[in-house]
């Protein structure tokens, strides 16, 4: 039996926790018999919910946890305060190599300052982004940063960029992946200061496929496979992105149900149209790693169902698999150590 990929998971984090986490981590394991879970968090909750499936038991392993850190609360005290949560339990399971990843629909700004207070950046790192993965025309495409460095600068988004181009060709397969900068038009004089500083900068990269500035429009099309930006802009494409897929799907499923003809012609597209919204929908393609750390911390949505969760747990195999935090560490700081 080749040895498993231990993924630490924060069964109390997210608006569905524990009951969907746990669900999720069932899931994965059941499609998945090289990975173990660690389950953090109120053991006799989790327990609860673990009763209600058959699963792999020698897969599975509660590690209590007392105290949970709460959306609202900040980020840096509630880290330092809370030290038998299960946000911070998992980030030291990560930290002492007692796991390979950890996963947490919880509290984003918890997350984000204990993967680099508690977990720490690879050699060279100046700031570790969300690259979160979103359905395109062709595929998917790696948003980075989407959350973590609203005040990047230039240097970091070159950084950004290299991280991004490792995760495409290890991760999703792709050769070569396109890098693109988010503009607000295509020529190079366009843009804010950091935009205009990063644009030469990327261009003198010789280790990435840096295609030039992508206007917003383009993202869901595909026009890149890396999509470069700081924080701010990341996070809003990627809010709007969400919203304006909610909202359509809404509406065509009203429109399906406005006669009888029109309820009729919806029973016949009904397998193709899930068929094609599901390319779509972000649940898929799981979680958005803070690339550039010692080890895999993965964020997923704070109102992640099991599904998502699952395929966050799934990914983590392939990141172990590939060595994404070595070759990144690699191409950063120019050493394999």
């Amino acid at each position: 039996m080749a040895e498993y990929v231990k993924v630490a998971v924060d069964a109390m984090g997210g608006d569905n926790a524990p009951g969907e986490i746990v669900k999720g981590a069932v899931e994965a394991i059941q499609a998945e018999k090289k990975i173990k879970v660690y389950l953090i968090g109120k053991e006799e909750q989790i327990k609860a919910e673990l009763s209600r499936y058959t699963y792999p038991e020698e897969q599975v392993e509660v590690v209590n946890a007392t105290e949970v850190i709460a959306m609202a609360e900040p980020p840096v005290a509630a880290i330092r305060s809370k030290k038998d949560s299960s946000i911070v339990k998992g980030l030291y399971m990560v930290r002492e190599g007692r796991c390979d990843a950890f996963v947490s629909a919880g509290s984003t700004g918890a997350v984000l300052a204990g993967g680099q207070v508690i977990v720490g950046r690879s050699k060279g790192v100046e700031r570790p982004p969300l690259a979160p993965l979103i359905p395109t025309e062709k595929g998917a495409s790696l948003l980075i940063d989407c959350g973590a460095n609203v005040d990047a600068k230039p240097s970091q988004l070159v950084q950004f960029a290299k991280m991004g181009s490792i995760y495409m060709e290890n991760v999703m397969g792709i050769k070569n992946p396109r890098v693109g900068i988010v503009n607000i038009g295509a020529e190079e004089e366009k843009g804010n200061a950091l935009v205009k500083e990063t644009f030469p900068m990327l261009k003198e990269c010789s280790d990435i496929n840096f295609i030039g500035s992508i206007e917003a429009r383009d993202i869901p099309a595909g026009a890149a496979d890396v999509v470069v930006c700081e924080a701010f802009v990341g996070n809003v494409v990627l809010k709007l992105y969400e919203g304006v897929g909610a909202t359509l799907i809404k509406k065509v499923k009203g429109g399906m149900m406005v006669n009888l003809r029109s309820k009729i012609g919806a029973l016949l597209v009904k397998p193709a149209l899930k068929q094609t919204l599901k390319a779509f929908d972000l649940e898929q393609y799981g979680g958005a790693p803070l690339l550039g750390l010692k080890g895999l911390v993965v964020k997923t949505h704070g109102s992640s169902k099991a599904v998502e969760i699952k395929n966050t747990i799934l990914q983590c195999v392939t990141f172990k698999e590939q060595d994404i935090n070595g070759k990144i560490r690699k191409v950063i700081s120019g050493t394999a150590e």
